[in-house]
């Protein structure tokens, strides 16, 4: 079982930054995928960003430029810097992993951005 803990959310300013972890803790083997994920209030959640064990990065268009994933393997830990944030990037945003053909989320943190 693998258990994924967010922190970092909360409430900013346009233009403003913030910074998202996540944690994942239990039985963790080989390389895995984490990634994050966003769900705005009626709307589907979406991919923000996503990043392997290897280091091959993947981003939702609307974020590139801004948004940058990192990873620390010896941690398991996934970060999310996000500069230049937008009212649009309001969001409940998710951890997830996929690890051993399984599928991992975390419970959610709010990303709230004023105008």
């Amino acid at each position: 079982q693998v258990q994924l803990v967010e922190s970092g959310g909360g409430l900013v300013q346009a233009g403003g930054s913030l910074r998202l972890s996540c944690a994942a803790s239990g039985s963790i083997f080989g390389d895995n995928v984490m990634g994050w994920y966003r769900q705005a209030p009626g709307k589907q959640r979406e991919l923000v960003a996503s990043i392997a064990t290897g280091g091959s990065t993947n981003y939702l268009d609307s974020v590139k430029g801004r948004f940058t994933i990192s990873r620390d393997n010896a941690k398991n830990t996934v970060y999310l810097q996000m500069n230049s944030l937008k009212p649009e990037d309001t969001a409940v945003y998710y951890c997830r992993m996929i690890a051993t053909g399984r599928l991992y989320w975390g419970q959610g943190t709010q990303v709230t951005v004023s105008s």
